[in-house]
């Protein structure tokens, strides 16, 4: 048997996680003239939401992450590249013959694989320009273009004034739905809500949750009860409470209970046994993070690990507290649900460990 449960990358198929509502929603709005933008901390399984319906809606898509652009050049070229892929190439040659500059364009005849270069002098606001409007004319109204554009926040790290020169092309487009997706629900709240804001307002607003609950519970039982000699529903309950539903640490935690039980032949303390193996794996990782926060960032991650909210601790004066958290949150080591939590439960029992709490 196969282990029936993974984390860290995109899920599809049977390892995906109910989400019916959502995937109908996301559907709705690019059977629409809309746009969507999606909000959520990070491993909350945002981008296989976002696949999952780009494979129901079965319409051609681009899908990049702004978190691995350098400047406005490297956005044109990987705009160019995905093109490329799902584009006949003699009708993009034909397109980009009138760019302001003209790109080299090679094919490996091997692996099929398109490189895509601008002369490194060249402007780069106007590269990005010529290749979003590319997307436009490659489009067609029966047929339209999905355009993914993930970790959205990072738009004005890659060029200041970017998210004009954006939304002035785009606004005018009529034949694309745009998808924006962001970790940092503060600054995609900043680009999308503020009045002053290029992008004010440019589409539908949506935020993903964790899984309800009865439907992880379902998810879990039914992949849990195939192991043998397992009080697999207490198993169940159990690594809900740890992970309260995170979709990324629920799959982990499950994955590891899975195969202790499987291939080790464990059958007691497999949530303790679990946790200690994974807490060993990345025991190097959490003790680099730990060293390299400051004492401010430390107090307030112990707090929270004690349950206690930082706010009504005198310890350290509150405006002193308000910035460690935003910085915390910002990082993705803190989320705020009902009240302040570390994000990972692993980290947050490594912490209590190092700590002696």
């Amino acid at each position: 048997m196969k282990n029936p449960f993974k984390f860290g990358s995109v899920v599809d198929d049977d390892f995906f996680t109910d989400r019916k509502h959502e995937l109908s929603y996301i559907c709705g709005i690019m059977d629409s003239e809309n746009h969507l933008i999606l909000i959520s901390p990070r491993r909350y399984g945002k981008s296989s939401l976002v696949l999952k319906s780009m494979k129901q809606i079965g319409r051609p898509y681009i899908m990049l992450n702004l978190q691995s652009i350098t400047d406005a050049n490297d956005f044109a070229t990987r705009i160019l590249k995905a093109v490329f892929k799902i584009y006949p190439k003699e009708k993009l040659k034909h397109l980009i013959a009138n760019f302001h500059f003209v790109p080299t364009v090679t094919s490996d005849l091997q692996t099929g694989n398109i490189e895509v270069s601008f002369n490194p002098s060249t402007n780069g606001n106007v590269m990005l320009e010529d290749a979003i409007m590319l997307l436009e004319k490659v489009s067609s109204a029966n047929k339209k273009l999905i355009v993914i554009l993930d970790e959205f926040q990072e738009i004005n790290n890659i060029g200041k004034g970017l998210d004009k020169k954006l939304r002035a092309i785009m606004q005018l487009q009529k034949n694309i739905n745009y998808i924006f997706l962001g970790s940092q629900e503060s600054m995609m709240e900043q680009i999308f809500e503020k009045k002053k804001s290029a992008f004010y307002h440019f589409g539908q607003m949506m935020r993903l949750n964790k899984i309800p609950q009865v439907d992880f519970e379902e998810y879990l039982s039914k992949r849990l009860s195939t192991l043998k000699n397992i009080e697999y529903k207490e198993l169940v309950s159990e690594i809900i409470k740890i992970t309260k539903c995170h979709p990324y640490y629920t799959q982990q935690l499950a994955f590891q209970i899975w195969d202790l039980a499987y291939r080790e032949g464990i059958t007691k303390n497999l949530i303790d046994e679990s946790i200690s193996r994974i807490l060993l794996l990345h025991d190097f990782d959490y003790e680099r993070i730990w060293i390299n926060f400051n004492n401010t960032d430390k107090k307030i991650l112990q707090m929270v690990c004690s349950d206690e909210n930082p706010l009504s601790n005198r310890q350290l004066p509150t405006s002193t507290t308000f910035s460690a958290l935003k910085r915390l949150m910002h990082n993705g080591y803190i989320i705020k649900d009902e009240k302040y939590e570390i994000e990972d439960p692993f980290f947050r029992r490594w912490i209590i460990n190092y700590n002696g709490q």
